[in-house]
């Protein structure tokens, strides 16, 4: 039998960790490869029915398209985030919509998982449960949250895919149409492909109520297709970002702030009858003390 010497078992670990390095190194690449322009296509089907109602309506099959730029934000060691802008009207005199944000953050172990009624538990996982892996958390128009999962980057065959199955909050094109359910359990699928990438869903509606089990009442396909384009196409988009990076910035800040209280949050749908996005798209909101406190109205736990 052969016996590990010393400096064997120094090699093992350099080889070790050195692929641990590369690997990071390639899951990076390839979240940085979703920044850039695109023309977005956005696909939406109910595909199977649960209902015992006999009058129930699944909600129709959508299908849009937009021209989105993914700006690059930050690109530290153990995180990447990417504003996405929607560039929407005139093509000679578009209007930009500040759209979603996703942080990538090796390693993490605080969570905020949404729990229906505009309330998120916090979780925290082990170091060990998250070895490797990447959580993505996505965030409203307005950076307050929406959903996010963990999981590894997988590099196969020529493709890069990461897979996660998380609760979220109802998407617009359905809570303004419907109310039968609260619950979007989302299976994603981010893979990168030649021409871009492709957010691929299979999600279920859910009814959760406190006290019972959850029940299921439909399910959906999304297929979001993101296809490369030159930068150029959204310069505006881009020079908007400019113009308004700081003030966003200290939004995220107060965010940041909020979320490192790491407890649970509840967060009310409306102040002075308005939602929170309204209150920040509006240029009343540019001075951190005015956006701290608007935020802060809106946290109630």
């Amino acid at each position: 039998m052969k016996r590990f010497t010393f400096s064997s078992l120094l090699l093992l670990v350099f080889v070790f960790t050195t692929n641990a390095q590369n690997k990071k190194v390639q899951d990076k690449n390839a979240i940085k490869k979703m920044c850039g322009c695109y023309e977005v296509t956005f696909n939406f089907a109910e595909t199977f029915q649960y209902s015992n109602d006999s009058l129930y309506k699944p909600s129709k099959s959508k299908t849009a398209k937009a021209l989105e730029w993914a700006q690059l934000i930050e690109d530290d060691k153990n995180k990447v985030s990417i504003q996405h802008l929607l560039q929407v009207g005139d093509p000679s005199k578009p209007h930009i919509v500040k759209h979603w944000r996703q942080d990538w953050i090796f390693q993490n172990t605080d969570f905020y998982m949404f729990n229906g009624n505009n309330s998120w538990n916090y979780e925290k996982k082990s170091d060990s449960e998250v070895k490797g892996q990447w959580t993505q958390k996505v965030f409203q128009v307005d950076d307050s949250p929406r959903y996010e999962g963990s999981a590894t980057w997988v590099h196969v065959d020529g493709k890069s895919f990461w897979e996660n199955t998380t609760d979220a909050p109802l998407p617009r094109r359905e809570y303004t149409i419907r109310s039968d359910y609260n619950i979007t359990v989302r299976g994603n699928r981010h893979e990168i492909t030649k021409n871009g990438w492709v957010h691929d869903q299979n999600n279920d509606k859910v009814i959760r109520e406190a006290g019972k089990e959850d029940v299921l009442l439909a399910k959906e396909k999304g297929y979001n297709t993101y296809v490369k384009v030159d930068d150029s196409k959204c310069k505006a988009a881009a020079d908007w970002w400019k113009e308004n990076n700081e003030k966003w910035a200290l939004v995220r800040n107060k965010w940041e702030k909020v979320y490192g209280r790491n407890t649970n949050l509840v967060l009310e749908a409306k102040v002075d009858n308005k939602a929170l996005y309204k209150h920040l798209f509006s240029d009343e909101y540019t001075k951190k003390e005015d956006i701290n406190k608007v935020i802060e109205s809106f946290v109630t736990q």
